[in-house]
């Protein structure tokens, strides 16, 4: 990633699938990508004229077997450049499908189908998503100047498995590397909870009515206590319906709310 570049370079790009019981993408035209095996950023950047110089690294969910590259990234930074903010969404390295699309929709469906299938995906590859996060906040960091942006408000928001990216660059980066805010929206399964210091501001949301319950709901009141027990800066939203993986597609649910939340939010923080 020593490169950023405004070019996807993924090996294989596909719709993206809507998997029962796990709607993160309905197939409306949203696209998802999958079979990352060199980190790549997507820089998206304001207008000079409104620009804030605060910067928001992206990680898109996905189970660490696709990412939902619109959905929870493009639309994402694209709302964001629109109020002033660099959105930079990062394609982290994620585990090998099948090529074929059909033996690819099988291989997922099997995946959250099969007990303990998805959590060892996470453990193998969730160490190099976070790896390739930490690198993602150095990088643009390194590019601050030519992008027009401030190095000390450079900071990361994850969904769902990239919300375990998020988690990790923000708890094991050194200082130098740690982001400068947090923003973990229904963050999947989490390392331990050690709180750095001095610790990022968080944000933290998630729908009560998450399909996958515990490994969501769990993990973000976890890092919500972590912080408060911790005496650091944290706010939740726990948005009573939703579901899992809302992202920027509107539902007509309370968590329609949560990109103004969000973007109030870092107003309020002086980000």
């Amino acid at each position: 990633m020593s490169e950023p570049s405004t070019e996807l370079r993924p090996e294989v790009e596909d719709r993206s699938i809507d998997f029962t019981g796990m709607p993160l993408d309905p197939p409306d035209g949203r696209w998802c990508v999958r079979n990352v095996t060199t980190p790549t950023l997507v820089p998206y950047l304001p207008d000079p004229a409104t620009a804030t110089g605060t910067a928001v690294v992206i990680a898109p969910g996905g189970g660490f077997l696709f990412l939902s590259k619109d959905n929870e990234g493009a639309w994402v930074a694209q709302r964001l450049a629109e109020r002033g903010i660099a959105g930079i969404v990062l394609h982290y390295r994620v585990a090998p499908t099948p090529a074929d699309p059909a033996e690819f929709d099988k291989a997922v469906v099997e995946a959250f189908a099969t007990p303990g299938s998805l959590r060892e995906v996470h453990e193998t590859y969730g160490p190099l998503g976070v790896a390739d996060g930490i690198l993602a906040i150095r990088t643009v960091r390194s590019q601050a100047q030519a992008w027009g942006l401030d190095p000390h408000r450079v900071g990361v928001l994850g969904f769902s498995a990239g919300g375990t990216v998020a988690a990790g660059t923000t708890l094991e980066a050194d200082r130098p590397d740690r982001p400068s805010f947090a923003g973990l929206v229904y963050p999947s399964t989490v390392p331990a909870v050690v709180v750095p210091d001095p610790a990022p501001p968080l944000f933290l949301a998630w729908a009560s009515d998450d399909t996958l319950g515990e490994p969501i709901v769990g993990s973000a009141l976890a890092l919500y206590e972590a912080w408060w027990r911790a005496g650091a800066s944290v706010e939740a939203h726990a948005y009573a319906t939703g579901g899992h993986g809302f992202g920027m597609a509107p539902r007509g649910t309370a968590s329609d709310r949560w990109f103004e939340d969000f973007h109030a939010w870092l107003l309020a923080r002086g980000f």
